[in-house]
């Protein structure tokens, strides 16, 4: 094996695997531990498991172009294919497999039972792991996915011409011709791939919209392929059929053009079949079509192409959907920096970086990191930190060409970015890790450059994509992963009383000591959960981790000189609506200063949770009001996680460690103040909460750290009721008894783009409390034009619409085929939520 493929970077091990039956490797910073690297997977050649690693390696970066973004679908052969005489079966395995290394791209599917996590192939250290599982083959759809996680559009059309009983690979080629002369009419460039099996492989790529996905559904490019088949059939009759029955193929080329079906997947090009011989999908060129010898090739003749830098299906590439917003900022005639020569670059033997000092209207330094063959970049006003104890802001920008590495120039004034930028420092950097929301590695400059060594971490703090703000951290040298962050005992200082015996990390990269700051819970924004299922809960942790989802308002809490102060998920300041908590005296908490998280909870008088009568306090702003409401209606703050405590950062600590902290900090509380317990058994955590009648659970990485803003995968929501958050466009007059009311309300949720879509009415489960505070609230947000299209004209008939500025919650049945809300009960407003925080709860 090579010591580094054109793929990524290797170490640890990747040399020859004769005589090795367990090697440890890292590829791209990423730790693999490959196993019986010696055994034979193809016995009439002899091929081993080590040499197909070795194949994988070597053509990654020509294979992952026709891969990346596709949901994988493996072939695999545990046990070896088996003799030619005696062919073993493969099995075929779609989801992800249990225990896959959590930097493993995935996506779900949505299926008639639940959701499902696919496996993504976007770099080499996963063409290796598949590997590593006898993986030999890899199906892929026509589609990607889009950014947002669904289903983009076909980006390339497939013809798969399998050659029935008595036609040969010969007659396939005279099809592919035939094929190719209409597609060329069509203003299509169709390209041949031998499939490794019997037949021919045609691909065409499609024309894209501007981020790369297709203008036509899978069901048009499927009736596209199904007629051009017939029309050669009509022409052909005896050379080919559309038609799918085996009965008709003999002598004939079955043109299947079923497998442009958006649930269908073909053979990935440069993927190995399951045959007596490792063949491959392999590109070829129209001229070797024309050879009467045509044949299917092996992985080592497609090995010795690639090393020829023969690549046929280089112009299927799809184009780096990454760089459409680069490329619409700048025109190549005005400025002088450079503009992509591929579609996908190939990849270097290294992660680079390169970081760019820009004088543009405001000095600030540009660092890009490669990956997925783009710069993702980074705005960073002030640089580097040079030290441990400080953070930088730093603002995501649009991705930038490889090329991007070396330029240095003067971007002409009127132009995007206009003015004069250097390279700073450039190098090479080991991966710890890349997610969606934190970037760790080990960068290392020129020698004699500014930067030196150092190992920085990339946090997104808010926002997603361009424009979304990270903070960029010199992590101490040496210093473990925040996940791994220690803890031991630290009590208090001696101008702020005795010890408290609450344990608190180390001072790490985990757990740096922040600023001082006269509001640190605004700085804070509530992690997020995302929507789950039990399946997807109970891969999160063996044990489970559950806790009971409280009904209430989220709320932050900021100890700090003896005080609690509140504020919402919104950052509202609420701390004067719940004096019980926060008034002088009440709370008494062993710590200089602490930020915790939290759920304000009332109870009704079967004692649970009730978000409506919570709607008695949350918007109360008189003193008076409040005062006589602490009685009538009391509040628990049920906690749940806690962010910092005595000076310390705790959101990159195991949320198992920051659970011991919270029960340490909260014991014996007089004040209404609880820390719930936790389930490591789901089951029994749904039974609880669903035999007492609450929302649901939550169920929660214990490993996991804390994601301020961030709604990640790591906290699931498993609910029994089915609610969404909703925003108000609308009144409709009420009649009989409501006349002078309210009758019902217009409600609308947004998209991803944030446009407003009509879910339909609410016009229950309203008191009369409720009805007048909405009428307060709304009667000043009138306006004459609706604020969003598609409202039926039934709803809109004698509608007074209002601005879309009011967040509310309904409980409803389920979501009618068209999108509409059925049987929906108003739940109550959300003061805590503003439309944006809005989407659709499925």
């Amino acid at each position: 094996m090579q010591q580094a493929a054109r793929g990524g970077h290797y170490s640890g091990g990747m040399a020859s695997a004769a005589g090795k039956t367990e090697q440890i490797v890292q590829i791209d910073g990423r730790r693999l531990r490959l196993t019986n690297l010696d055994k034979v997977v193809y016995p009439e050649t002899g091929t081993t498991k080590g040499e197909i690693i070795a194949y994988w390696s070597q053509v990654a970066h020509v294979a992952l172009p026709h891969l990346r973004g596709r949901p994988v679908t493996r072939k695999r052969w545990v046990d070896g294919v088996g003799p030619a005489d005696a062919p073993r079966d493969g099995f075929f395995a779609k989801q992800l497999e249990q225990g896959a290394p959590g930097w493993v791209r995935r996506m779900p599917i949505e299926h008639s039972a639940e959701s499902k996590d696919y496996p993504l192939a976007d770099d080499v250290a996963t063409l290796v792991w598949f590997a590593q599982l006898a993986a030999l083959e890899l199906h892929v759809p026509q589609w990607r996915f889009t950014h947002a996680g669904g289903r983009a559009r076909p980006d390339r059309l497939v013809l798969d011409l399998d050659p029935g009983p008595g036609a040969d690979l010969a007659q396939c080629a005279e099809v592919a011709r035939i094929a190719r002369g209409i597609l060329t009419g069509m203003g299509l460039e169709p390209m041949p791939v031998t499939s490794g099996s019997k037949g021919i492989h045609l691909y065409a790529r499609l024309p894209t919209a501007d981020d790369g996905t297709g203008l036509q559904s899978s069901d048009d490019v499927s009736a596209v392929a199904k007629e051009l088949a017939r029309l050669i059939e009509a022409d052909h009759p005896d050379l080919a059929t559309h038609v799918m029955a085996k009965s008709v193929r003999d002598g004939r080329v079955f043109i299947d053009w079923s497998q442009n079906n958006g649930s269908k997947t073909t053979i990935a090009p440069y993927s190995l079949r399951g045959r007596a011989r490792p063949w491959v999908a392999a590109p070829r060129t129209w001229d070797e079509l024309e050879d009467p010898q045509l044949r299917q090739l092996d992985f080592g003749e497609v090995l010795e192409r690639v090393d020829a830098g023969i690549d046929p299906l280089a112009t299927l590439a799809p184009p780096a959907p990454a760089l459409a917003s680069y490329l619409a900022k700048r025109d190549a005639t005005k400025t002088p920096e450079p503009m992509p020569r591929a579609a996908i670059a190939a990849a270097s033997d290294h992660v680079r970086f390169v970081i760019q000092e820009h004088h543009a209207s405001r000095l600030h330094y540009d660092l890009r990191i490669e990956r997925d063959g783009v710069l993702i970049s980074w705005a960073v006003p002030k640089g580097v930190p040079e030290s441990a104890d400080r953070n930088h802001l730093a603002v995501m920008t649009e991705p930038h060409p490889l090329e991007y590495l070396s330029f240095e120039g003067e971007i002409p004034r009127g132009e995007y970015g206009a003015g004069s930028m250097t390279i700073w420092d450039t190098g090479t950097v080991e991966l710890e890790k890349w997610r969606d929301d934190e970037v760790i590695g080990v960068f290392t400059g020129q020698p004699g450059g500014r930067l030196g060594s150092a190992r920085l971490a990339l946090i997104r703090t808010a926002g997603d994509g361009e424009k979304s703000q990270w903070l960029l951290h010199r992590m101490q040298a040496g210093a473990p992963h925040s996940s791994g962050a220690e803890c031991t005992a630290v009590g208090r200082s001696p101008a702020s009383g005795p010890t408290s015996g609450v344990s608190a990390p180390r001072v790490s990269a985990a757990a740096e000591p922040t600023p001082s700051a006269s509001n640190v819970s605004q700085q804070i924004k509530p992690m997020l959960a995302e929507n789950g299922t039990a399946g997807l809960a109970r891969a999160l942790s063996d044990p489970a981790w559950a806790e009971i989802k409280w009904d209430g308002i989220r709320a932050v809490g900021t100890w700090r000189d003896g005080r609690l102060t509140l504020h919402a998920r919104s950052g509202t300041d609420i701390t004067a609506r719940y004096p019980e908590l926060t008034a002088a005296g009440v709370l008494d908490l062993p710590s200089s200063d602490a930020v915790v998280d939290g759920e304000i909870v009332t109870f009704d008088a079967e004692g649970r949770p009730s978000f409506a009568r919570l709607q008695n306090r949350m918007h109360l702003t008189r003193a008076r009001e409040i005062e006589r409401e602490v009685v009538r209606t009391p509040i628990v703050y049920m906690l749940f996680d806690v962010m910092r405590l005595d000076g310390h950062d705790l959101t990159g600590v195991p949320l198992r460690q920051r659970r011991e902290l919270l029960e340490q900090l909260a014991d014996d509380l007089d004040a209404p103040v609880q820390v719930p317990p936790v389930f490591e058994d789901l089951d029994a955590a749904l039974e609880v909460s669903g035999q007492f009648g609450l929302e649901g659970v939550v169920a929660k990485d214990p490993d996991s750290g804390y994601r301020p803003g961030i709604r990640s995968s790591s906290w699931l929501k498993l609910k029994h009721l089915h609610a969404q958050e909703v925003v108000i466009v609308g009144i409709r007059p009420g009649h009989g008894n409501r006349q002078d009311s309210i009758g019902s309300l217009l409600l609308a949720v947004p998209d991803a783009d944030g446009q407003l879509w009509y879910v339909g009415r609410v016009g229950t489960g309203f008191t009369d409390r409720m009805l007048r505070d909405l009428t307060a609230r709304l009667e000043p947000l009138r306006t004459d034009e609706p604020p969003l299209e598609g409202v039926p004209k039934a709803d809109a008939r004698d509608a007074l619409w209002v601005r879309p500025e009011i967040v509310g919650e309904v409980e409803f049945a389920n979501w009618s085929p068209g999108g509409i809300l059925r049987h929906s009960r108003w739940r109550g407003l959300r003061p805590d939520k503003t439309p944006a925080d809005v989407h659709r709860e499925d």
